[in-house]
């Protein structure tokens, strides 16, 4: 038997709207709660006197929903919060089929479904139309571009400048974790300054990022090729994309040529550079055993495998392994 057609929109979390009926729904928890947020500062802005109410499903007692939509003494809107709809008991779910019938004025019934077939009578009468609901998508975002898309629209909400580079290492650092990402996000609008690159980003979450891309680009920089192949292949195995490993690669190659061969101080070349004198200090020793002429085949080398992954060659990881090799030893072979 074929489900029953969804008639309501169906939006994406940064495009909540008040509705009589919002069902937010899918297993994204953080994108699940800031779009809640949203509908909540929307209507907070419209009237500040809205009352807030919040229902865990899974506890609910008959009649609960009836007395929180009732009107109060001075008629203020209320926003009425329910989570654990996956999870609701039967009480829930006939109460809230009746109150579909006839919504009440004024009132906004926010229902939180993560995932599972529990509560699917509710959720298909309210995706077949009744109560004059909206839907709001929230799935889980597993894929590196859907997590780079993400980020880019963090910053692009903010009017900041960043670098497409910045992004990936972002996503790189913090691809486990979308709150995690959010947050890194959230906090380089708040401190950085100007527009935000490679070189903001591992100057604020360089421990962070040397649990992967980093890491691998660090072992091929030191001249340990096998182990930086070994850390390679454990990173693609895990997930990871090629564009961040190699921004990991850029950032730090990048550095190192633009401090070879100065005898400044690191203070004085950090503050020219936009670094931190640490930066300076770590490029320095990375420098040991490089001459200038491998370090600018190293960063031909670099420039084309970005080409090669993306989409100019036909096999990234070979792209990958191939410029691992000419880092490893400092740019004298292949």
């Amino acid at each position: 038997m074929a489900a029953p057609k969804t008639v309501i929109p169906v939006l994406q979390w940064h495009s909540v709207r008040p509705a009589p009926v919002v069902l937010v729904s899918g297993p994204e928890e953080y994108l699940a709660d800031r779009a809640i947020r949203s509908l909540r500062d929307l209507l907070k802005a419209e009237d500040p006197s809205l009352e807030i109410h919040d229902v865990e499903a899974d506890q609910y007692g008959p009649g609960e929903l009836l007395t929180l939509a009732s009107p109060s003494l001075f008629n203020e809107p209320r926003l009425i919060r329910v989570v654990k709809v996956e999870k609701c008991t039967d009480a829930f779910i006939t109460e809230t089929l009746d109150y579909l019938s006839h919504p009440a004025d004024d009132t906004y019934l926010v229902l939180r479904h993560a995932s599972g077939v529990r509560g699917k009578k509710l959720l298909d009468a309210i995706r077949a139309g009744t109560g004059g609901g909206i839907e709001i998508s929230c799935l889980e975002l597993k894929k590196d571009t859907e997590k780079t898309e993400f980020a880019a629209a963090e910053f692009a909400a903010a009017g900041r400048r960043v670098t497409g580079g910045a992004i990936r290492a972002l996503v790189s650092a913090f691809s486990d974790d979308l709150a995690e990402l959010a947050a890194a996000c959230q906090q380089l609008l708040a401190d950085a300054s100007e527009e935000i690159t490679e070189v903001t980003v591992e100057k604020y979450y360089s421990g962070r990022m040397e649990t992967n891309a980093f890491k691998v680009a660090d072992a091929a920089i030191a001249g340990r090729r096998g182990e930086a192949l070994v850390l390679l292949r454990h990173a693609l195995s895990s997930g990871a994309d090629p564009v961040p490993i190699v921004a990991a690669f850029a950032a730090k190659l990048r550095t190192m040529a633009r401090i070879s061969g100065s005898n400044a101080p690191a203070g004085q070349l950090a503050s020219k550079f936009g670094l931190a004198p640490w930066q300076v200090d770590r490029a320095r020793r990375d420098l040991h055993g490089w001459t200038d002429e491998g370090l600018g085949r190293s960063l031909e080398t670099l420039a084309d495998t970005d080409e090669q992954i993306k989409g100019l060659g036909r096999d990234p990881v070979f792209a990958l392994e191939r410029m691992i090799g000419v880092i490893a030893s400092r740019g004298s072979s292949a």
